[in-house]
């Protein structure tokens, strides 16, 4: 049977590891594997020839964007720069490929080259945390979720950053094959076949501060240093001398959320910490932040995407 063609776009300023990722799991020959067609792998560029990629070397492309007309899958690992504009060469070439009906996936940033070239609209889809927002603000007219490796909306599937390449190339494997193909492939990587939960546990949370002489910025100062005891609406207000109407309104203004679930977030990334760096257990890290030990594990799961034990052994292992 005609081998499945993987098309991969190259380019100036590129990561290495999310193309090695692609490469690894479908230019690597599997004869082990026994299944009835594998793979062929074609690295293409808008320009053949050598690119300079990040860490100072070059990679030679032989192939140009004519790849993209014969692939099956058409993966796109990264842009260049996420403020910029994808060339339209490279967009004519994307939307050709997902018209005639080739698979189309981006891994980190390549989801704003699929956003740009209008193969996004209307669909969900994601990319590294870091550029979800951004994402969201350039291209209105997609559904950005910063919380998941990757989407899968058929034709056309997006990840998150560097190693949800993995986890999605994988997923891709698991779609063709099956779920022991998948799994044997993973071994032979050393890598999970399958990772719990979503980027959401790997993401920075910058706490949501106003400037420290506003009434909004005094009011949380206040409460995180008091995460341990219950706190009120009423009581932040009266420290930021503010009435609770007003408070409200401002401090949703400032810090994106209402003060309610403002608080039970920094109680959840304080928990975190204590998960990351202490052996206690999880019902002390409950009451140290404020929780009891049910809602600390809802809303740990609920922002983090996994149970606070998976957590901790992710990050104590």
């Amino acid at each position: 049977m005609r081998r499945h063609r993987i098309a991969c776009l190259a380019f100036d300023g590129m990561a290495p590891f999310e193309l090695a990722t692609v490469a690894e799991v479908f230019a690597v020959a599997r004869p082990e594997l026994d299944v009835d067609w594998w793979y062929r792998f074609e690295l293409c560029a808008e320009r053949p020839g050598p690119h300079r990629v990040v860490g100072g070397f070059d990679i030679v492309v032989h192939h140009g964007l004519d790849r993209l007309a014969q692939a099956d899958t058409v993966i796109v690992p990264g842009v260049a720069d996420v403020r910029g504009d994808v060339s339209p060469a490279v967009l004519d070439a994307l939307r050709d490929a997902y018209a005639r009906g080739a698979r189309v996936v981006s891994i980190c940033s390549g989801a704003f080259a699929l956003a740009a070239a209008g193969l996004l609209d209307g669909r969900e889809a994601t990319t590294h945390w870091r550029h979800a927002r951004l994402l969201q603000e350039r291209h209105p007219e997609v559904t950005v979720n910063a919380s998941v490796l990757y989407v899968d909306s058929g034709a056309v599937v997006t990840a998150a950053g560097t190693a949800a390449g993995i986890d999605v190339c994988l997923h891709l494997v698991r779609k063709d094959h099956g779920a022991e193909v998948a799994a044997r492939v993973a071994r032979r990587m050393v890598v999970a076949s399958h990772r719990e939960g979503g980027q959401a546990q790997f993401a920075e949370h910058p706490v949501g501060r106003a400037p420290s002489d506003d009434p909004i910025g005094t009011a949380m100062t206040y409460a995180l240093e008091g995460l341990r005891r219950r706190l009120t609406v009423d009581e932040l207000a009266g420290v930021a001398h503010l009435s609770v109407r007003q408070f409200e309104r401002r401090f949703v203004e400032a810090a994106g959320l209402p003060p309610g679930r403002w608080i039970t977030r920094q109680r959840i990334r304080a928990g975190a910490a204590l998960l990351e760096s202490a052996d206690i257990p999880v019902d002390t890290v409950a009451d140290r932040v404020g929780l009891t030990v049910a809602g600390f594990r809802h809303h740990f799961r609920e922002t983090m995407g996994v149970s606070p034990s998976t957590y901790r052994r992710q990050y104590q292992r």
